[in-house]
């Protein structure tokens, strides 16, 4: 058991708890990886660097049980730094207890070997694992030697402080909820039964937490998202844990029915979230995304919210998603709330059929033209319009016919704030989706179900190999073919429309045909080679790459928001230091120790 006699400084404080947030691939910067597009249009690379939101509410609520918590993003400092040593770092934790997210499924791999090297160097400590992957995979998890404890659920921040308080103690894991572990070599699965109704409880997420901690534990490189986030800081605003839509290729879908046990969506009140822009607000004046389409908590919430809002006068820009079209109203609110706003909105194919099968954007196109007009009269700065090539029904022509109707868009409503992009749905179809619990339903094929299926499919060398699917109209050929021919004339589109300058759209025509050229090469190589020299062939094609196929279908800053930043070093230095001040009075109040 741990000691918990003794007050000790603040400055620099030892963990009782660190959260590790491991890279997609644990040795990506060794392995002769080279991926491609699979990641272009989220803020991350393909090391899929940016921890889950939710790591910096579970931190916080466990420091306001007592507990020294952090989080160390390994994956951005190994992408950051080359000679950064991630198992000197977990070599060298003074902490006790270990939690490592697998939230995305593309941290099949580097999850794992970071819990093997956690078990190395540590082996006595607990290793608790934790995100949605975690939850569906929680009995396969559990299996692997260098798993203790698994905590299922999209809200695990009170049963983790329950976990470390009873494994402090020494107290009954089966009062644990959520828990799934071993005993004597059984799996016991507690029951799932904490799942909030409401999200009102926890700080989604804590960026008061993120900022006492770069004070507390020393170290501001190790708490960072993503790679590049102090130059182009972003901030999120969490409206919600579930879902009321049932898109068929989501894990998300229906608020995780089946997988987490969630009848409905858990929102965060309008009081809260703007009590979470005021703290945004306190140190960044850059642009702030709001998660979550916020009329999923129905007309009377959104309207509160935009009151609310209003009344704040901030200056930041919002970003907001839309699941569905909306009315000119709607944007009317919202440009009376804010100064500056921009959209995201994922109707993933032009085809109306596709859409009605996916369960998202299941209207008509005239809906979704009417939407963005209305958008664009109200204030609307910048529309970011997603595409998708990978999506049931989906045949070739459709899948490249997404760029025809981006060209009708651009020309029919003759408006350069329309940015219209295309991906692939890559690299795995999202366990606990429609698509993946019922395949043949939706046209798939599936070539990955279990969690090691797909760990071993992350160690393939392109994209095109790491796929986890099929389609009954596409192959994975097809996806790569059509991935690219898209993203080509996508790119073409917005050049001959003055939406990409020319610099830039030289250097993705360039990276476009430079993968494509890498997809070909690799397959040649299995193709051609035996083992021990196709190895050698990769490790060489591999060598001529400057990066692991980032940024090969989009521009670099195409997704980036214009941003001023932090308010500045003083402003940070003195909430830091106010923060960690009153967690010393409350501490002294509830005469817990600090541990140090």
């Amino acid at each position: 058991m741990l000691d918990r006699s003794g007050y000790r400084s603040f400055f620099v404080s030892a963990p009782d708890v660190t959260f590790f947030h491991p890279p997609s691939i644990y040795d990506f910067r060794t392995r002769p990886e080279v991926l491609g597009p699979i990641s272009d249009v989220i803020p991350s690379s393909p090391v899929f660097e940016m921890y889950p939101i939710g790591l910096t509410s579970i931190a916080d609520t466990l420091e306001r049980h007592g507990y020294n918590a952090r989080i160390v993003n390994l994956a951005n400092q190994m992408l950051s730094d080359p000679d950064f040593d991630p198992e000197a770092e977990i070599a060298n934790s003074s902490a006790w207890c270990f939690g490592i997210d697998l939230h995305w499924l593309p941290h099949a791999h580097g999850s794992i070997e970071v819990a093997k090297l956690v078990k190395k160097h540590h082996p006595e400590a607990p290793v608790i694992f934790g995100g949605l992957s975690s939850t569906y995979y929680h009995e396969e998890l559990i299996e692997y030697p260098w798993v203790d404890y698994v905590l299922r659920g999209d809200s695990t921040e009170e049963p983790m402080a329950q976990l470390v308080e009873t494994l402090e103690s020494g107290g009954e894991l089966s009062e644990v909820p959520n828990l799934t572990y071993q005993v004597d070599g059984e799996t016991v699965v507690n029951p799932l039964t904490y799942e909030p109704e409401t999200l009102d409880d926890a700080h989604l997420p804590s960026y008061t937490y993120a900022i006492k901690s770069v004070f507390k534990y020393g170290s501001l490189r190790k708490v960072l998202p993503h790679k590049g986030w102090l130059d182009k800081p972003i901030t999120m605003l969490l409206t919600s844990r579930g879902c009321r839509h049932n898109c068929g290729f989501c894990g998300g879908a229906r608020s995780y029915e089946g997988v987490h046990d969630r009848q409905q969506p858990a929102f965060r009140s309008p009081e809260k979230l703007i009590e979470d822009i005021r703290s945004i607000t306190s140190f960044s004046v850059g642009p702030i995304f709001v998660v979550h389409d916020l009329r999923m908590g129905g007309w009377d919430y959104a309207s509160e919210f935009f009151e609310r809002l209003a009344a704040e006068k901030v200056p930041n820009e919002f970003i907001f998603e839309l699941f569905g079209p909306a009315s000119e109203e709607y944007f009317e609110m919202i440009d009376n709330a804010v100064g500056k706003y921009s959209l995201e909105l994922s109707p993933e194919s032009h085809r109306p059929e596709i859409r009605k099968k996916l369960g998202k954007f299941a209207v008509s196109n005239e809906a979704i033209e009417d939407t963005l007009r209305a958008a664009l009269d109200n204030g609307c700065r910048n529309i970011d319009l997603f595409f998708m090539i990978g999506l049931p029904g989906q045949d070739y022509e459709d899948a490249v016919g997404c760029v025809d109707y981006a060209q009708y868009l651009l020309e029919e409503i003759d408006d350069d704030r329309i940015l219209p992009f295309v991906a692939p749905y890559a690299p795995f179809l999202d366990p606990g989706s429609p698509a993946f619990e019922n395949p043949e339903e939706y046209g798939f094929k599936l070539r990955a179900e279990t969690l090691e299926d797909h760990r071993q499919l992350l160690l393939e060398p392109s994209w095109k190999r790491m796929l986890s699917y099929e389609t009954e109209h596409l192959t994975r050929d097809d996806i790569v073919d059509a991935t690219y021919e898209a993203a080509e004339a996508m790119n073409r589109l917005k050049y001959e429309h003055g939406l990409l300058d020319e610099e830039n759209f030289e250097t993705i025509i360039e990276r476009i045909e430079t993968s494509r050229d890498v997809v070909d090469r690799v397959d040649e190589m299995y193709e051609t080679m035996p083992d021990p020299d196709r190895e050698v062939a990769l490790r060489k094609l591999s060598d001529e790459l400057d990066d692991f196929g980032e940024h090969s279908i989009a521009a670099a800053d195409e997704l980036w928001w214009p941003s001023k930043g932090f308010r500045n070093v003083m402003v940070l230095g003195y909430l830091g230091a106010k923060l960690l001040g009153h967690e010393l009075r409350q501490r002294f109040r509830s005469r817990k120790p600090i541990r140090g």
